[in-house]
């Protein structure tokens, strides 16, 4: 692949894109391997989807769970557009101009979720650096709008770190979602190279600032992109300790050769393995699996935390 190639979006590739490329796509081990469920649910949750003029995490990220969870009626919005103004090496959302900001995007939102009958709704969204705000007043509104138009429905948001400002946290945590997730996605050594947009020490003060705010706070690992066993257990015990009460713990699916190489496919068996350091180390509930993505069963990790007495408030 040539330096004047261009991505899909039309931009012309990233040096790192090009080396990247260099490297064919790896073989998936045999565990490594999605049930395709295409029932009735699935087929009307994409066309409600369409329908609405909304974007989906499920389809834009290709998220190998994708018919298991829209047959069972679990859908993750994506919010602010398909267009992310960050790049991050794992993600196969497009990088580039983002597109205006549609201020309508919550009502619609709320409204497709109490036509899916959703008990537990989960929104991200991309990150919008070419906002004043960054996005927070459409990811506030967003939740607010689905408890106004859906009451008793649980939501989890998922945000950006919105450059670790405490304003426009504040703005999103006065929203008040049953959990508010942010995900640092990899060790401390790597973050530069897969997320150059983000720092290791602000993601970990955007999950403090969120505990301390009362809520309920959940964050992500992606395993396979050049990370040690022993950089992991130190991580996932950064996020105990910077307040971190749900963790999920995944295998990076490389989505191009665009995108970084897999390092290694982590047997499900280690993934075992990390699931009980990770309830050790303090985690309320874990959702651990080759398979296994950030929203992947959301609803479900919520509810094994909420058997278990947690509650939105912070640590002494």
């Amino acid at each position: 692949m040539s330096e004047s190639a261009v991505a899909p979006e039309g931009r012309k590739l990233l040096r790192l894109e090009v080396r990247n490329a260099q490297t064919e796509i790896e073989r998936k081990p045999a565990w490594i391997k999605a049930k395709f469920r295409n029932g009735p649910n699935h087929a009307d949750i994409r066309r409600r989807v369409a329908d609405a003029g909304l974007h989906t995490v499920c389809q834009e990220a290709g998220c190998p769970n994708i018919s298991e969870c829209w047959e069972d009626r679990e859908a993750t919005f994506l919010i602010g557009g398909d267009v992310c103004s960050r790049r991050c090496d794992f993600c196969q959302i497009d990088t580039g101009r983002p597109t205006p900001l549609d201020r309508d995007e919550p009502r619609r939102v709320a409204e497709s979720v109490a036509a899916m009958d959703l008990r537990y709704a989960t929104v991200t969204g991309v990150a919008r650096d070419d906002l004043p705000d960054q996005g927070a007043w459409l990811y506030a509104q967003t939740v607010r709008a689905i408890h106004d138009t859906v009451p008793g429905c649980g939501v989890e948001v998922l945000i950006p770190d919105f450059s670790g400002e405490p304003s426009l946290l504040g703005e999103v945590f006065a929203s008040a979602p049953e959990v508010l997730a942010h995900n640092l996605e990899t060790v401390p050594r790597l973050i530069k190279r897969i997320r150059p947009a983000f720092t290791y020490e602000r993601s970990l003060d955007v999950i403090t600032q969120a505990r301390d705010a009362g809520l309920i706070t959940k964050s992500n690992l992606i395993l396979g992109l050049g990370e040690e066993r022993a950089e992991v257990e130190s991580t996932l015990a950064d996020l105990v300790a910077a307040g971190c009460q749900l963790v999920t713990i995944t295998q990076y699916l490389r989505p191009s050769k665009r995108h970084h190489p897999v390092h290694r496919w982590v047997t499900p068996e280690e993934f075992i393995e990390l699931d009980t350091v990770a309830r050790e180390l303090g985690f309320v509930a874990v959702m651990s699996g080759p398979l296994v993505r950030s929203s992947y069963r959301a609803g479900r990790l919520y509810e094994q935390a909420s058997g278990r007495g947690i509650a939105g408030q912070p640590s002494a």
